[in-house]
């Protein structure tokens, strides 16, 4: 296949708790949280931090202003980080102080976004046992939802989603990564004989290798590669060493575009023999309006990704980002202020990336040449 491939790419979608509360259907809000033992108590911060939330809530409401842009944006394929269980179950999963899920009734606000392909690898799809995994399953496959990074066996949790693009053979396979770095248990992993997640224990280079290996098995002429992976801690701008070599180990095997998640906020992207490396896209949606500490890091400002790739080649031949506001728990359109200070923030912590300002309020990434002699 030849031309370009437009995918869209963003962090953690968490329509769970408090986000569940607002929607047509809410489910259960028990929680057993130290502090929190009602998810409507979120409900309760947003507004106090901002304005009342019209509840009931179209299915709409939490993506706000992001939809009729991406539907101006046309995106060949669109790839999320789905941070919820989707189940009715009690089932909460042992030693952890968060679990969150939404009712199966509200899929509605998920299927809005139209979401070709939903990653499944992270620290929260088994908060709900594998009852609540399995139940999270059936929903997504009942509303046509492809998955990867999570199944009833480890060769169903290891395979690539793979989604049809333009009108010939071409593909864009996406596989789904959880590392105990990010709060991945490993009781999490899934096996031949167990329902689980594709889980890394370390982000060692035989771990990196192993993956590019399982691309390289998958991968036609024409494909596009996409590996993502849920990493890392929740807060910091600095990139560990092994996150650096993995992403690197990935696309010198093959991979095309490495979409990390994880972290609450932005960190760095970089430009690796001419493809993509997203360290953390921040998160996307959310109920975290209202919490204070960290605000240094603005996490209530939420960015879209738009990336193209030359399928032919995987090179990356334009990166667009566009700024948007968490309020009321649904995404705004960012201001002035806020677009300017993104640009500023990722521009001072990506490195060998340049990031500009567009005449149209969206960010673009501009790889600076290498230093002689590197």
């Amino acid at each position: 296949m030849s031309g370009t491939v437009t995918l869209f790419l963003c962090g953690d979608v968490m329509l769970g708790r408090g986000v569940d509360q607002i929607l047509p259907h809410p489910g259960d809000p028990t929680l057993r949280e130290d502090y929190v033992r009602d998810a409507r108590s979120y409900v309760d911060l947003a507004e106090a931090s901002g304005a009342l939330i019209p509840a009931p809530v179209a299915p709409s409401w939490p993506w706000g202003e992001a939809l009729p842009l991406l539907d101006e944006a046309a995106p060949d394929v669109r790839i999320i980080n789905l941070e919820t269980s989707i189940t009715r179950s009690d089932d909460f999963a042992p030693g952890k102080a968060v679990h969150y899920r939404m009712n199966p009734a509200n899929l509605p606000a998920l299927a809005v976004a139209r979401p070709d392909v939903c990653v499944l690898a992270n620290n929260h799809v088994l908060d709900f046992g594998r009852p609540g995994l399995h139940e999270t399953l059936d929903s997504l496959a009942g509303a046509g939802l492809r998955v990867a990074g999570a199944g009833r066996t480890a060769d169903e949790a290891y395979a690539p989603a793979t989604v049809p693009v333009g009108h010939g053979s071409g593909r864009v396979l996406v596989f789904s990564l959880g590392a105990r770095s990010s709060g991945v248990a490993r009781s999490w992993a899934a096996a031949a004989d167990r329902s689980g997640v594709a889980f890394v224990p370390e982000l060692s280079a035989e771990a990196a290798a192993a993956t590019a290996e399982r691309v390289r098995k998958a991968k036609r002429p024409g494909d596009i590669a996409v590996v993502s992976v849920h990493w890392g801690s929740n807060w910091g701008y600095p990139v560990p060493h092994e996150q650096v070599r993995f992403a690197h180990t990935l696309v010198d095997g093959g991979v095309d575009v490495v979409h990390g998640h994880s972290s609450h906020h932005p960190r760095p992207a970089e430009v690796y023999r001419d493809r993509l490396i997203l360290y953390g896209c921040g998160d996307f949606i959310d109920d975290y309006e209202g919490i204070s500490g960290h605000e240094e890091y603005r996490d209530d400002l939420r960015l879209m990704y738009l990336v193209s790739v030359q399928a032919d080649t995987g090179t990356a031949t334009d990166v667009r980002i566009v700024p948007l506001r968490a309020r009321r728990m649904r995404l705004e359109p960012a201001t002035d202020q806020d677009r300017g200070w993104l640009r500023a923030t990722l521009d001072r912590i990506s490195g060998r990336v340049h990031v500009t300002r567009e005449p149209d309020g969206t960010l673009g990434l501009v790889r600076l040449p290498a230093a002689p002699g590197t």
